[in-house]
């Protein structure tokens, strides 16, 4: 049994926390600076919610949920409450823009670190999660480490100097989708049909089409080829779409938000 504990019950924390308590054997402790919001998600989840003190000393995993504005105080109460510790622990980061290094000095010792940036679909167990690690974390930690949270999705180890790219396609990238979906729901209403059947439509096809591209292991390229027939309907579509500019506006989005 692992136990697992969270500092910061937001929107992401609570999103992990909830594929956490999907995995067998996993044990939760939660914090939030408003105690209610952690009291809340412990009775859905079957969690503890604890003091920031009592999850620094007997997590396995220590998760850094705050905002990254928070850190500096953070760290201030953290830093001694992990250095009273006798047994081993990893620091799970999902602090957007903060480096290993960053927390590694900012809790003024080289302490196990994985650094993940998560996106939404996590809530659903669908997430696509970035990681890396640093030299002090074991194989055997980042094994125990992905085998507690696989119910909150896919995890990909990327290099950290590249997680902005990364994070610019996955983390940003649902946006994207959802104003895709948007558009093409709204174009479906313009054609006729009800706005509650055009989302679903809209959104299951991309469903579809995402885990195709998974499990086939094809180029999309070549499936988006297998639709468009020779003077059909489809490639009259792709036409339009590159005309305004759709590729290329995707580009230069994912370009945008790496550099954000």
């Amino acid at each position: 049994m692992k136990t697992l504990g969270l500092i910061g019950t937001g929107n992401m924390g609570s999103a992990l926390a909830r594929a956490a308590s999907r995995t067998e054997g996993n044990r939760l402790l939660l914090v939030n600076r408003h105690p209610e919001k952690a009291d809340k998600l412990a009775v859905e989840i079957g969690g503890r919610s604890v003091s920031q003190a009592e999850a620094a000393q007997n997590s396995d995993f220590l998760f850094l949920g705050v905002k990254p504005i928070m850190l500096s105080a953070l760290s201030e109460t953290l830093a001694p409450q992990l250095a009273s510790r006798q047994s081993r622990f990893v620091l799970i980061s999902m602090l957007a823009g903060v480096t290993i290094q960053d927390v590694q000095n900012r809790l003024q010792k080289p302490y196990p670190v994985i650094r993940i940036m998560p996106n939404t679909p996590v809530s659903v167990g669908e997430g696509m999660i970035l990681y890396c690690c640093s030299g002090e974390v074991t194989a055997d930690e980042e094994t125990a480490f992905l085998t507690a949270m696989q119910a909150a999705g896919r995890f990909v180890k990327m290099e950290e100097r590249l997680f902005d790219a990364g994070m610019a396609i996955s983390g940003c990238g649902p946006a994207y989708v959802d104003l895709f979906v948007e558009a093409l729901a709204d174009a479906g209403v313009a054609c006729g049909l009800p706005r509650k059947e055009a989302i679903m439509l809209a959104a299951q096809m991309t469903l579809g089409s995402a885990r195709l591209i998974l499990e086939s292991g094809k180029h999309p390229g070549e499936l988006k080829d297998a639709v468009c027939s020779p003077g059909g309907t489809t490639i009259q579509g792709v036409r339009a779409l590159e005309a305004h500019g759709f590729r290329s506006s995707v580009i230069e989005a994912v370009i945008a938000a790496s550099k954000a």
